[in-house]
């Protein structure tokens, strides 16, 4: 039986991901295979989502992760209706990314309405993008974009190299099943790229800088400080944003 481009696809998309995971950095927790705790138990109807225990994640076979990539992203994306090379490109980006950023990101290239679904209107403007500029026109474009989305996360910092190898090598395996080479020179992170990396962080730049003002104050050293803002009242500020900050990320992460 002839592979399919899915089957194709997969397996590239599978060469990146690796095996089981739990990296306390990831917010995506334990993984296997790129498919997180979160993703499995939606899979298998498991409410909250947090029932379901890590050793299922290690234990998860090849078989079931394929049948999640194909309805849960592949056929999300309508892959099977995108040209060769620009089908992988996006599958790998949902699969990083999520689906509904990957395909609005697509239309934003395109200049359609990015509704998140990729129909008639989405494939007629990609069809007339190639026709226009080849196809390496829309590969290059995607990873691009795709890539600067990457740079500006906070955790890029930790995974920002693995990163973008993978965009690399994704975008090098998406233009050569085009049948094509890419159209633009791909560049390394810049200055403005690790700036955005330390926006992540602002909020605790800010309450460090509050609460080394108050101790200073408190220790008798002369520095400018917020407002007129008495020591304790800074510190007290300080670690009530840091606390905060933490209180809403732990939240979020079990939302």
């Amino acid at each position: 039986m002839a592979r399919t481009r899915f089957d194709i696809c997969l397996d590239e998309v599978l060469r990146h991901e690796g095996g089981y995971a739990d990296n306390p950095s990831d917010p995506g927790g334990a993984t296997n295979m790129g498919i997180t705790r979160k993703t499995l138990a939606r899979w298998r109807a498991v409410t909250p989502w947090w029932g379901l225990a890590k050793s299922e994640v290690q234990s998860l076979g090849r078989a079931e992760a394929a049948k999640i990539y194909k309805g849960s992203y592949w056929d999300r994306i309508n892959a099977g209706k995108l040209p060769p090379g620009l089908d992988l490109a996006l599958f790998d980006f949902a699969v990083n990314s999520g689906p509904d950023r990957a395909i609005k990101t697509l239309q934003g290239q395109l200049k359609v309405v990015a509704d998140g679904q990729i129909g008639p209107l989405t494939l007629g403007a990609i069809k007339t993008k190639i026709a226009l500029r080849g196809a390496a026109g829309p590969i290059d474009a995607l990873c691009n974009k795709r890539l600067d989305f990457l740079t500006r996360l906070a955790t890029f910092a930790v995974f920002g190299k693995g990163w973008t190898a993978r965009v690399v090598a994704i975008r090098k395996a998406a233009l050569t099943a085009a049948g094509t080479q890419s159209s633009t020179t791909v560049q390394s992170p810049t200055w403005s790229d690790t700036m955005a990396i330390l926006s992540g962080y602002k909020t605790y730049i800010v309450a460090a800088f509050m609460l080394i003002a108050g101790l200073a104050q408190m220790l008798g050293i002369d520095l400018p400080t917020l407002d007129g803002a008495s020591a304790g009242h800074m510190i007290m500020e300080a670690l009530a944003v840091i606390f905060l900050r933490k209180g809403l990320k732990g939240d979020i992460g079990n939302a």
